[in-house]
């Protein structure tokens, strides 16, 4: 995008919360290029927020409004012209009502009352993955967005290594580790495809801004982020985001489970739900809801009119996504999967029901461990796959271990990742299958779920 650093140059931009992930920094870092005065304000403290900040000391354009001191500006490595905090508690409202524009994070409660201030001065508010997808879709770049809550994450990987098999100009972006979508600008020309995986809280940015991507894909929907929505509709109506603002000639593809649910929201595009992919397609990844998610992908790919071919070898090359039934390594015969990001109980029944899928019929082969912060979602059924379908339950302390420990009475419960490793690895024969799949959410023992999937890959290469 021939114009992208003009949109931003001298303007003053309050971006609300810098975030440790990765992507919050690259936004701030394309901002400062462009030239924007920027004010990071974020409640998170020094010593969360400080890699971060040092990732952009190197700007004096961009100013720290935190919670709580920082470290010295010359333990930074600042001079003192271009470092300048101060001590907050709390957001101030100035930044947001002063500014000529906010940017804010996936999360922000829906009646921030900063948010509200801002609408209230006449200042736009924006996500930076939607504010993204609204300047290349006006440049004429296709997006392909994918959500759900389970799949989303593979459905999206799987749609992106097809394209780049087939040799098509293709970026990824969206809920993707340590990468800045706003910072693709740049990049991304007409006619370029832009594969974006959205979370709930990203689409409420497209649907403050009215837009949805050209192909949108929504895998499924089940329980996820109860302490964060009301209830299950707050929930769909961000997911609709996809699709709500949709015109003739887009493409909706839709998982069976989600159809009539997308249907009563009656969208002007008519939801297709894909047919399975050929039974002589090889899917590396395990599980049947791995075909589903690889049928999903098939339909976008056929939509961006790739052939069979391409779209077959794309599928079959396709080695997984980190932390997402994926296997790791074998030791003395015993198959080792990180499946971190399982962090609800339908995500583990998937895995358990992936790595045994003929319960009753073979003698149970799995050492799970599993485990974590409670997100206020119902256990009961993941507890009666557990019981009929693991040899063994290691639990991670938490609050969400807490509410369910009584019930598997057998499972040792251990306060840290390396222990739980070394009570799982201890026990296995050849042909067991140790399965790290949590359940539950990281925080309490990990800053975030990346952290808990670094720890385990960590300890599990070194044994």
């Amino acid at each position: 995008m021939k114009n992208a650093y003009e949109l931003f140059q001298g303007k003053k931009i309050t971006v609300m919360g810098l975030g440790v992930l990765g992507r919050g920094v690259g936004d701030v870092d394309f901002l400062a290029r462009c030239g924007a005065e920027v004010i990071v304000t974020d409640r998170k403290t020094e010593s969360e927020l400080a890699a971060s900040v040092v990732r952009l000391k190197q700007y004096p354009n961009v100013t720290f409004h935190l919670g709580g001191s920082l470290p010295s500006a010359t333990a930074l490595g600042f001079s003192k012209t271009e470092y300048r905090q101060e001590n907050l508690g709390d957001h101030r409202e100035e930044d947001f009502t002063s500014c000529d524009m906010v940017l804010k994070a996936a999360g922000v409660p829906l009646d921030s009352p900063y948010i509200v201030a801002a609408h209230g001065a006449g200042v736009p508010v924006y996500m930076s993955t939607a504010l993204f997808a609204k300047y290349v879709m006006e440049e004429g770049a296709t997006i392909v967005g994918v959500t759900g809550t389970r799949g989303k994450s593979t459905t999206t990987q799987m749609i992106y290594h097809g394209l780049k098999l087939a040799g098509k100009i293709v970026f990824l972006g969206g809920n993707v580790r340590g990468v800045s979508t706003l910072a693709l600008l740049p990049e991304v020309e007409p006619r370029d495809i832009v594969v974006l995986e959205l979370d709930s809280w990203q689409l409420q940015g497209f649907g403050d801004l009215k837009i949805s991507p050209q192909i949108a894909v929504f895998t499924n929907l089940l329980p996820d982020h109860q302490n964060y929505y009301p209830d299950m509709d707050a929930y769909f109506a961000d997911k609709a985001n996809i699709f709500a603002s949709q015109k003739d000639g887009d493409m909706l593809i839709c998982g069976k489970s989600v159809e009539e649910r997308i249907k009563a929201a009656r969208p002007a595009v008519a939801p297709h739900v894909p047919p399975a992919i050929p039974t002589d397609w090889t899917v590396q990844i395990p599980g049947e809801h791995n075909r589903q998610n690889a049928a999903l992908a098939a339909e976008a790919l056929r939509a961006l009119q790739l052939s069979e071919e391409e779209i077959r070898a794309g599928l079959e090359s396709f080695e997984g996504v980190e932390g997402r039934l994926q296997f790791v390594r074998e030791i003395n015969g015993v198959k080792i999967y990180n499946d971190n990001n399982a962090t609800t109980p339908d995500a583990t029944i998937a895995a358990l029901c992936a790595l045994a899928p003929n319960v009753g019929l073979t003698k149970s082969h799995i050492i799970l461990i599993m485990g974590g912060a409670d997100k206020g979602l119902n256990m009961e059924e993941l507890l009666s796959e557990v019981r009929s379908r693991c040899k063994k339950v290691i639990l991670l302390a938490g609050t969400g271990t807490d509410r369910i420990k009584n019930e598997l009475p057998d499972a040792s419960i251990f306060d840290s990742l390396q222990k739980a490793i070394d009570s799982a690895i201890g026990e296995p024969q050849p042909g067991d299958i140790i399965l790290f799949s949590p359940a539950f959410a990281s925080f309490g023992m990990f800053k975030n779920e990346y952290e808990r999937n670094d720890e385990f890959l960590r300890i599990v290469e070194k044994l």
